[in-house]
C-alpha cells in the first residue's frame, strides 16, 4: 500500500512537470563542478564551480544525472558523473584505492561507449586516454574540487554530456540489460524485470549520507526458498525507481511536505495536491508557513499566502465554537475546506543503520484529518493558554526530551503521539509517565505538559466510556484527590514565595516528587510550614487580606479531600495533580498575589 501510493504520486509529479523530479533511470544528485571538454579531450580551463554561494558555505547544485549505483565496499563507477576519485583519480585522502577507482571509471566508460560518432562521447574517451591524476595539480581551485561530484560538458554545448541523445540511448540500453528476471511486480501487477537492489532513500534526518532502504535482503536470515536480494519481494525496476524518487522528492520538501516528529521524518501528500490543502494540513499540525520554516531549516519554500497566515485564527475560532457547545462538524465550517474529500497520505520514517524504519502510516481524507486534529487540540486545550496555542506534534515531543534536546526525544513515544492524533485513538500508554518523569527531573510545569496530561486522561476516559472529563480551566467542583492536592500544593508554594520574597528554591524544587506520589508523608509537613509563612504575611498590614485569601483557599480545598491524605497516588492521579497545580498556580490572582505567578509556567 505504501509503495503503491508513492509510485502513483511519482506518476502525478511527472505528469505535472514537477521540478527536480527525474525521469526513469535518473536521479537528482548534489553536483559541485563541471569539466568542460574540448573535442580533442583536453580541458577548457579549471573545473567550473556549479555551487551556489550563500552566506555561510557553498551549496551543491541538484542535477538530474543517470542514477547512481548502490555501493557497499566494492568499486563501482557511475555513468558520466562521479566523485573526483573516480573521475580524476584525486581525493583529499590519498589511498591506493583511489587509483583503482579511477581505473574502473576508465574501463567502464570505454566498454559502455565503445565505437561512437557522437562528438561529446568521443571527447570523453580522448580525455580518459590522456588524463593523469598529476594534471589536477594545475587546478587553481584544486582544494575545493577534491571529493566533490563532477559532470561533463562539451565546450560550446548548452547541455551536459549525459543529456546528449547518444548518451541517453546508451543509458537506456544499459537499464534494460541490468534488470533481473521478469516476474509479476508487487506494486503494479505487471510482469517486468525485477529490481535486484532498490535505489537508496536519502535526505532522511539522522540517516546515513549514502541513504537507506525500505526493502532490502542482504543476509541468509532474510532470504527464503533460495531467493536472494530483490527476488524475495519482486518489485519491477521502474516501480522501485518510482517509489524511491517520489519519497526522496518529498523528503527534500522540508517546511512544505516534510517535518520532523521525534526521530521520524514525516512526509505527506495528496491524490490531487493543491496548495491551499497543503497549507491547511500544515496549520492543523501547528507547522510554520513555508517561508518561516525556510528560515529555520534552510529548505525551499514559497512565500506565505494570506489564507495560510489566516488559518491559525480560523482554528482558534473553531475551538471557541466547540467550547460554546457547537457540534464538531458545524464548528469546523470556519476552516473553509474546499476539497474535504481529498485523500491524504502521511508517512513517518526513521533511520535504522542502513535501513529505514516505518514509524507510522495513515491514509485519510482531509476532512477526517481536520476533525481529528481539531479533536486533538480540543483535548490539549488548557487555561491559561500556553504561549503556543496550536503546538506542532514535534513541539509536544520536545517536552518529553531531557535537557530540551531533540536528540533526547523518546522516538517511539513521539511516533505514537502522531499516530494517536491521526487515528483519533488513545495516546501512548507511556505518555503520561514520560511527562511526569520530566517534571520530576527539571521541576518545570508549563501549559504544554499540563495539556498533555489533560489530553491523555480525557481521551482515555472518553474511549473507555467512563465519560469523566477534566475541565479546560480551574474546576473548584472537581473532588478528585490528585487534582485537589495539586491545587493545594500550588497554594502552599505561593504562600512560601510571598512570605520569603526572592527565595531560590521553593517547595516545588524540594518536595514535588514526593508530594505528587506519596502525599500522606509530605503534606502535613508542608501545612505546618505554611502556618509559619502565613504568620509572616499577616505582620505586614498591606498583605493581611492576602493571608485571609490564602487561608480561605486552603480551607476550600481541604473540605473536598478525605480526612486523611492518600498514602499513594496512581499515575493517572499524578497527572491530575499536575493539572490541578497548573490551574491553581497560573490562574488570575487577587491584587497583591505573588508576581512570580504571572509567568503562567511558560518558558
Amino acid at each position: 500500500m505504501i509503495l503503491t501510493a508513492l509510485a502513483r504520486h511519482y506518476d502525478r509529479l511527472v505528469a505535472d512537470g514537477a521540478p527536480g523530479v527525474p525521469s526513469f533511470g535518473y536521479s537528482t544528485e548534489k553536483i559541485g563542478f563541471c569539466l568542460i571538454l574540448r573535442p580533442d579531450g583536453t580541458l577548457a580551463g579549471d573545473p567550473v564551480d556549479l555551487r551556489s554561494e550563500p552566506a555561510k558555505k557553498p551549496r551543491f547544485r541538484p542535477v538530474n544525472v543517470p542514477r547512481p549505483v548502490k555501493r557497499t565496499s566494492g568499486i563501482a563507477p557511475n555513468f558520466l558523473w562521479d566523485k573526483t576519485s573516480y573521475v580524476l583519480g584525486l581525493s583529499a585522502r590519498a589511498s591506493p584505492r583511489t587509483g583503482e577507482e579511477h581505473a574502473a571509471f576508465k574501463t567502464f566508460h570505454r566498454d559502455e561507449i565503445g565505437e561512437t560518432d557522437d562528438a561529446g562521447l568521443t571527447a570523453l574517451l580522448h580525455f580518459l586516454d590522456r588524463w593523469t591524476p598529476g594534471d589536477g595539480d594545475a587546478f587553481a581551485n584544486r582544494d575545493d574540487v577534491l571529493d566533490a561530484n563532477m559532470v561533463f560538458r562539451l565546450d560550446g554545448d548548452a547541455c551536459l554530456l549525459h543529456d546528449r541523445p547518444a548518451a541517453r540511448d546508451i543509458w537506456t540500453r544499459r537499464l534494460r540489460q541490468t534488470g533481473g528476471a521478469s516476474a509479476p511486480c508487487l506494486i503494479t501487477g505487471e510482469t517486468a524485470p525485477i529490481a535486484t537492489l532498490h535505489p537508496a532513500i536519502k535526505n532522511l534526518r539522522g540517516g546515513q549520507s549514502s541513504g537507506g532502504s525500505i526493502v532490502s535482503f542482504n543476509l541468509e536470515a532474510f532470504t527464503s526458498y533460495g531467493k536472494r536480494q530483490g527476488d524475495n519481494a519482486p518489485v519491477s525496476e521502474r516501480a522501485a525507481f518510482a517509489y524511491t524518487t517520489a519519497l526522496n522528492h518529498l523528503l527534500r520538501q522540508r517546511g512544505r511536505q516534510c517535518f520532523q516528529v521525534g526521530d521520524a521524518s514525516t512526509v505527506f501528500w495528496a491524490d490531487m495536491p493543491r496548495a491551499d490543502e497543503e497549507a491547511t494540513l500544515r496549520a492543523l499540525m501547528g507547522e510554520a508557513s513555508p517561508d518561516t520554516d525556510t528560515a529555520r531549516t534552510g529548505g525551499d519554500g514559497d512565500a506565505n499566502t494570506p489564507d495560510d497566515a489566516d488559518l491559525p485564527k480560523r482554528l482558534e475560532a473553531v475551538l471557541t465554537r466547540i467550547e460554546q457547545g457547537r457540534p464538531l462538524d458545524a464548528a469546523m465550517a470556519g476552516l473553509k475546506l474546499t476539497h474535504p474529500d481529498t485523500r491524504f497520505y502521511i508517512l513517518g520514517l526513521a533511520p535504522n543503520a542502513a535501513r529505514v524504519s516505518l514509524r507510522f502510516w495513515h491514509v485519510s481524507t482531509l476532512g477526517d484529518l481536520a476533525r481529528r486534529f481539531v479533536r486533538h487540540y480540543r483535548d490539549l486545550m488548557i487555561h491559561p493558554e500556553p504561549a503556543t496555542a496550536f503546538p506542532a506534534p514535534h513541539r509536544l515531543a520536545w517536552e518529553l526530551a531531557a535537557q530540551g534536546k531533540s536528540e533526547n526525544i523518546p522516538p517511539l513515544v513521539a511516533g505514537q503521539i502522531m499516530q494517536a492524533i491521526l487515528s483519533g485513538g488513545p495516546y501512548p500508554a507511556g505518555l503520561i509517565g514520560a511527562v511526569l518523569m520530566r517534571i520530576r527531573a527539571d521541576h518545570k510545569i508549563n501549559g504544554l505538559r499540563a495539556g498533555l496530561c489533560k489530553a491523555y486522561l480525557n481521551r482515555e476516559s472518553r474511549l473507555s466510556g467512563r465519560g469523566e472529563e477534566i475541565a479546560v480551566a480551574l474546576d473548584r467542583e472537581n473532588t478528585n484527590a490528585g487534582y485537589r492536592l495539586g491545587r493545594l500544593f500550588a497554594v502552599l508554594e505561593s504562600i512560601q514565595q510571598k512570605a520569603l520574597p526572592g527565595i531560590n528554591a521553593t517547595i516545588r524544587d524540594r518536595y514535588y516528587g514526593a508530594a505528587s506520589a506519596t502525599p500522606a508523608g509530605v503534606f502535613p509537613v508542608l501545612l505546618r510550614g505554611a502556618g509559619h509563612h502565613l504568620s509572616t504575611i499577616r505582620k505586614d498590614k498591606t498583605t493581611t487580606g492576602l493571608a485571609v485569601h490564602f487561608e480561605k483557599e486552603i480551607g476550600d480545598i481541604l473540605n473536598g479531600l478525605p480526612p486523611r491524605f492518600p498514602g499513594q497516588l496512581a499515575i493517572e492521579d499524578q497527572g491530575r495533580f499536575v493539572i490541578g497545580y497548573y490551574h491553581e498556580k497560573f490562574r488570575s490572582k487577587p491584587a497583591g498575589a505573588d508576581s512570580a505567578d504571572k509567568d503562567r509556567g511558560e518558558e
